[in-house]
């Protein structure tokens, strides 16, 4: 309550001795001072970095996110996006939102890719080069919820919390703009369209978004956890996806000659039922079953029929499924912990949802790991994609910080 002394800054990484009031964890770009502990941890990092911890700028990169003005601004992101959602390739007031942002922080970006994706960068701009990801767009669904910000647009809405991913990945931009200093390479971050059935990742590949980038991480929100707890898991996390479309042909008859018809029907249910046996009786249940052959379909031929099968690989490629690089999973669990502590930390069973995550994993190493929403006093317990799905927003601070310091800890650890 009473000025203080503090060390100012002119803006070129040079600190002058100066009184001030307080103002802690200032996050403006155009910040005048910051508190002299903060100072002071900086001197011992710069000289003497074997008694300086990871912990350590975990807990103020924690404390940079809880900032409650940084608070306010990620809520407030989060509710605009919220307010008015696109579909797939459709996000552009989404992605001029994000651009905006990136703007008044001084960020700088590449744009358009895939349409309307984002590939922003902060740091030394060398090597090495981590990738954040978050993917912008929203469903086809009438919002059920009744609050303040609910959806503006008829027949859409963020059912899927993308809203929120957007909203964290841009509170993580400012924790690392404010420390752009202390990088030791490259974060590039990653705004996605698409994600919905749309395989925006593969298209945001083709146009460069992962251009020098050694590996990659996101997160997404999920409301069968408790409010910021983290979890993921090493190797398999999600499952693989596609659509396809079987033709079975048979012949027409008259009732008086049935034995002269071909009963496509009759076919096309025995296909089903024998399908379902591959899964239930003739593999070991634990082991997933993703073989698929496309073409004509022999089991057919007993009932006479003709059949093809499409799966539309290039119209709509089948997504594969979401594998977490050990390596990459283990430095995203540390820095889990080192957060939230172990006791929020959860090691989750395999899903069934997909993501199209996956096609970035394909190219190099990668993580995907869920943030806690659930919040029975809320209304934050409805499952994704549902019309009453809504999220707990005490998470978005915790979700910002976790990706800052994932970039920031592995720049350190592979310079």
């Amino acid at each position: 309550n009473t000025s203080m002394n503090f060390f100012e800054t002119d803006g070129c990484g040079n600190f002058y001795f100066c009184s001030h009031t307080p103002a802690f964890y200032t996050l403006d770009s155009n910040m005048d001072f910051i508190p002299l502990w903060v100072v002071v941890f900086v001197v011992i990092s710069a000289f003497s970095p074997s008694i300086v911890v990871s912990k350590d700028y975990s807990d103020l990169i924690l404390g940079l996110a809880k900032q409650p003005e940084t608070v306010d601004w990620i809520k407030e992101l989060r509710r605009k996006i919220h307010g008015y959602p696109e579909l797939a390739y459709e996000e552009f007031e989404t992605s001029k939102l994000i651009r905006g942002e990136l703007d008044r922080m001084g960020v700088s970006y590449r744009y358009p890719l895939a349409g309307t994706g984002i590939r922003a960068w902060i740091g030394t701009g060398g090597p090495p080069f981590v990738a954040l990801r978050a993917d912008m767009d929203a469903l086809p669904i009438q919002e059920g919820v009744e609050w303040e910000h609910k959806s503006k647009v008829p027949g859409k809405m963020h059912a899927c919390g993308h809203d929120a991913h957007v909203a964290m990945l841009l509170g993580a931009t400012k924790i690392l703009k404010f420390r752009e200093n202390y990088l030791k390479g490259t974060v590039v971050l990653i705004f996605q369209p698409a994600e919905e059935a749309g395989v925006g990742a593969k298209r945001m590949i083709k146009d460069g978004a992962l251009e020098n980038v050694e590996a990659i991480f996101a997160v997404h929100i999920n409301p069968n956890l408790p409010t910021s707890v983290i979890g993921s898991r090493s190797g398999p996390l999600l499952a693989g996806s596609g659509f396809f479309k079987a033709v079975i042909t048979g012949k027409g008859g008259s009732p008086e000659n049935p034995h002269l018809s071909i009963d496509a029907t009759l076919a096309a249910s025995m296909a089903v039922i024998s399908l379902q046996n591959i899964v239930s009786r003739e593999a070991d249940p634990l082991d997933s079953q993703t073989k698929n052959r496309g073409g004509h379909c022999r089991a057919n031929k007993s009932y006479r029929c003709s059949s093809t099968v499409d799966f539309f690989e290039r119209e709509q490629p089948i997504l594969p499924p979401t594998v977490n690089d050990e390596r990459m999973y283990e430095h995203m669990r540390k820095v889990a912990v080192d957060l939230v502590g172990s006791e929020n930390y959860k090691v989750v069973a395999p899903l069934m949802g997909a993501e199209d995550f996956s096609f970035y994993s394909e190219h190099v190493p990668a993580a995907f790991f869920f943030i806690g929403i659930r919040n029975e006093t809320l209304g934050s317990i409805h499952s994704a994609h549902s019309p009453y799905f809504m999220i707990d927003e005490d998470a978005l601070p915790i979700g910002s910080a976790i990706h800052a310091t994932i970039a920031e800890r592995y720049l350190n650890e592979h310079q």
